[in-house]
């Protein structure tokens, strides 16, 4: 059976334009011409392909490296191998992803699952919906009555877009995801899958049952935002659920009615913020974090993985544990309380504290 190639071959270039793509600087320019087809990481990299280096950690795999050419900083130049060209450039890495961006320009965001442009024949379109020049529609969505589509924008097969949605321009709607009672901008990648928009998770409980809450908000999801596959993001009760632009949301995340998450956050996989919380500009949220209601998480802070968040976080702190506290005074209770449990063992194998000399 033969394997399937599922991105576009690469354009190769020569060291030359790759230097011109990422501001690197080439240490020998005899070897301008020379032509480099792919990229590659460091340790499997071969002589048609570049990669970077930039750290004295990955010394032993720079100096063992086949690779044609090398991104590295100029304190690691003259550890690189005599036949791999250097690249000189403050930042390898982000020099590294600048020329991956061109190179795969296809894996960026989700394409056609049926390679098509367009609108499929099994698409259930109201003749209300408004959709510009440049949309596909995958085979099997649905879209609903008065919704407005973007130019460029990719809805997947089996997608739903509810009644009155709006989606900006240059988006890409995952397959089976389901979007309702929402504002979306320009730029926003919803990954398969996703639900976006369904009520909120409110009732009044009651000896008798709980009352269950209108739920009469929106979602709003501001430009460049991309959100991982199977994450929810429930609507407002009265105020609308917001998700700041150019944040991202890995898969797997609920977040509830009411939360406001600011500008250029990352929020973890597996994490759950719970309705009317606020997060600010730059928040961090690693996996599996839960956020109380009602909490606040100040611009910049960062929240270490599995630790839960009550109250307000301050800007700019790095907290963690449960519930989560300064990262230092969690440390500090950790090794306090380990500390205590090895001397309590040791106590307990002590002389005359067990059972010795008995008969």
């Amino acid at each position: 059976m033969s394997q399937p190639t599922f991105f576009k071959t690469p354009p190769s270039m020569t060291l030359a334009e790759l230097a011109a793509l990422t501001g690197a600087v080439l240490a020998d320019p005899s070897q301008s011409s020379r032509v480099v087809r792919s990229a590659g990481a460091l340790d499997r990299a071969g002589p048609a392909q570049f990669t970077f280096c930039e750290h004295r950690k990955y010394l032993p795999a720079l100096q063992a490296t086949h690779a044609g050419a090398c991104l590295v900083n100029e304190k690691l130049v003259p550890s690189v191998p005599s036949h791999v060209a250097a690249l000189t450039v403050k930042d390898p890495y982000r020099a590294f992803v600048a020329a991956l961006r061109e190179l795969h320009k296809d894996t960026l965001k989700p394409s056609s699952s049926h390679d098509l442009s367009g609108i499929a024949p099994s698409a259930v379109i109201h003749p209300s919906a408004e959709l510009e020049d440049g949309v596909t529609v995958d085979p099997l969505a649905v879209i609903g009555p008065n919704v407005e589509i973007g130019y460029g924008t990719v809805i997947g097969a089996s997608a739903v877009i509810g009644a009155n949605v709006r989606i900006g321009r240059d988006c890409s709607i995952g397959a089976g995801a389901s979007v309702t009672f929402a504002l979306i901008g320009n730029d926003v990648i919803i990954h398969p899958g996703c639900r976006i928009g369904q009520d909120g998770f409110g009732y009044l409980p009651g000896a008798r049952g709980h009352l269950k809450i209108p739920q009469a908000g929106r979602v709003i999801i501001q430009n460049n935002v991309e959100i991982g596959a199977g994450t929810t993001v429930d609507r407002g009760a009265l105020n609308d659920t917001v998700i700041g632009e150019g944040s991202k949301i890995d898969n797997l995340v609920q977040i509830g009615h009411n939360v406001t998450i600011g500008r250029h956050c990352i929020v973890v996989s597996q994490s759950g913020i719970a309705g009317s919380s606020t997060l600010g500009d730059g928040v961090v949220l690693g996996a599996r974090i839960g956020v109380s209601d009602h909490a606040t998480i100040g611009d910049g802070a960062q929240i270490a993985a599995r630790s839960s968040v009550v109250g307000e976080v301050p800007p700019g702190v790095i907290w963690g544990g449960s519930p989560a506290k300064p990262i230092k005074q969690f440390f500090r209770e950790l090794f306090a309380v380990e500390r205590l449990g090895r001397e309590s063992a040791g106590k307990s194998k002590s002389p005359g504290n067990g059972d010795e000399g008995q008969t």
